[in-house]
């Protein structure tokens, strides 16, 4: 007991010394402007990939089968979506009007916060900033529809109006867009700028290649959305009757003498003025998904954007057989990345671990830390702390052995 009274009085001195310390310090700069926020940490830039240059990336075999020569489109890609690997790209980060293709990001976006099954009636308000020349479906204020009706009319009929009312029911066009956007950097997509959900050509709206397969990627990850994007026929209710709607996807349906493409899954097309004939198309072949963009081509061609989707798609199955090597991934780059090794369990290292974890070597007794908040001195006093109360420790130890200094 009187040990360990004696240890408490000298860590009580210690104390006082430590504090007169930190007293006599010339206080940090930081501490003399405490009230002054510190300025933000910088943010990392994204590294750095193939799919950044301009100009056609692929990485061949001598087994791979050459590019299609005619491709006319400014930008286009071709991608595993199991695995996310890009295996083919032509500018692949262009920033380029998407036209209806951005549909793909809303449906991504708005699907999973809407119950198929619920009903709701469409208001004037809701379809009154619908773009002049619009795609539509035929939603007419005063009747309702069902969420899963409205999702027919996006998908199969691109329809402009159908869009607006699923937004105003998921909290209006702000709220979605700002969600979209959103949703589309959580992706990694960093080439879009939404204004407004349904890919109406507005200034400033953009997209590319690659962040269009981003979208059709994690689309295929939703049942509802496959569902949906696969569908090539249904009926869309009227007043009192309802009609036919057929999607306008023409590698899906085979119309307008567009050959239907074996084992498609759809997605979606689109098309403006401003930003010509965009594309999104996946198809399944013996067990491997590929997903292909195709943004604007410039072929006189109206039908270019299907021909080019579809000799991209040849392309890819007989590559991905041919050794075909990827250039990049849709992948963000935090989960492109590889994995960290495993820490090496040697017991060598096993010793450093314990000395960083005690503040010393296995053996030697851990020192509690005295920190003072509110200052940059806590190190220094920590120390003088840890140091004067280990010396007056030793000192009694000596003394209570016989040896050392006379009290």
């Amino acid at each position: 007991m009187a040990v360990r009274h004696l240890l408490r009085s000298y860590v009580i001195r210690a104390v006082a010394l430590a504090t007169g310390a930190l007293i006599l310090l010339p206080a940090p700069a930081a501490a003399l402007s405490a009230a002054e926020p510190a300025p933000p940490r910088p943010r990392p830039a994204p590294p750095r990939s193939l799919l950044d240059g301009p100009g056609t990336k692929v990485r061949v075999t001598r087994s791979t089968p050459d590019l299609p020569e005619d491709l006319s489109a400014l930008s286009w890609l071709v991608a595993d979506a199991d695995t996310g690997e890009v295996i083919a790209a032509r500018n692949a980060h262009r920033r380029l009007p998407p036209a209806s293709a951005l549909k793909t990001l809303f449906a991504v976006t708005v699907l999973p916060h809407l119950d198929p099954r619920r009903r709701h009636t469409a208001t004037d308000e809701e379809l009154a900033d619908v773009g002049e020349g619009s795609s539509l479906v035929g939603v007419s204020p005063g009747l309702t529809y069902r969420v899963a009706d409205l999702w027919r009319g996006v998908f199969l009929m691109s329809g402009n109006d159908a869009v607006r009312v699923l937004a105003a029911m998921n909290g209006g066009l702000e709220t979605t867009v700002r969600q979209m956007q959103e949703k589309a950097r959580a992706l990694g997509a960093r080439d879009t700028r939404v204004v407004t959900p349904d890919g109406y050509d507005e200034p400033g709206q953009v997209s590319s290649a690659y962040d269009l397969a981003v979208f059709g990627r994690a689309g295929l990850l939703d049942p509802d959305f496959v569902r949906y994007c696969s569908t090539a026929e249904a009926d869309f209710p009227g007043d009192g009757y309802s009609y036919p709607i057929t999607n306008t996807n023409r590698l899906l349906t085979g119309a307008d003498g567009v050959g239907r493409y074996p084992g498609l899954i759809g997605v979606k097309n689109g098309y403006t003025s401003n930003a010509g004939y965009t594309l999104i198309a996946a198809a399944r072949h013996e067990g491997r998904t590929l997903l292909v963009t195709v943004m604007n081509p410039q072929s006189d061609d109206g039908q270019a954007v299907y021909e080019e989707a579809r000799e991209l798609l040849d392309w890819g199955f007989d590559a991905v057989g041919g050794g075909v090597r990827p250039v990049g991934s849709l992948l963000p780059p935090s989960a492109a990345r590889p994995a960290a090794a495993a820490e090496p369990t040697d017991q060598a290292t096993q010793h450093q671990r314990a000395e960083k974890a005690e503040g010393g070597r296995p053996g030697e007794p851990a020192w509690p830390v005295l920190a003072i908040a509110g200052t940059g001195s806590a190190v220094l006093v920590s120390g003088v702390l840890a140091t004067g109360v280990l010396v007056m420790v030793r000192r009694r130890n000596k003394q209570q052995a016989g040896g050392g200094e006379p009290a």
